[in-house]
């Protein structure tokens, strides 16, 4: 995506993407590539707030897991 301007949220740095639910347009600090969302959607989505999320170490390691 080819934008410019400043960010949406803290309207001091340069947008490099805008986010798949909302729209706005987000610098790289307040925007997830991985998710594609901004970090107030990603806030209401998955309740992190932007913050770097944490595996749990016993969990799974991100692969799909069926059980028959």
């Amino acid at each position: 995506m080819s934008v410019s301007g400043l960010c949406e949220l803290c309207q001091t740095n340069e947008v490099v993407d805008g986010c798949d639910r909302c729209g706005r347009l987000a610098c790289e600090v307040h925007f997830d590539e991985e998710t594609g969302l901004c970090t107030e959607c990603l806030q209401e989505v998955k309740g992190t707030g932007g913050e770097e999320r944490r595996r749990d170490p016993d969990g799974p390691d991100g692969v799909d897991t069926y059980q028959f």
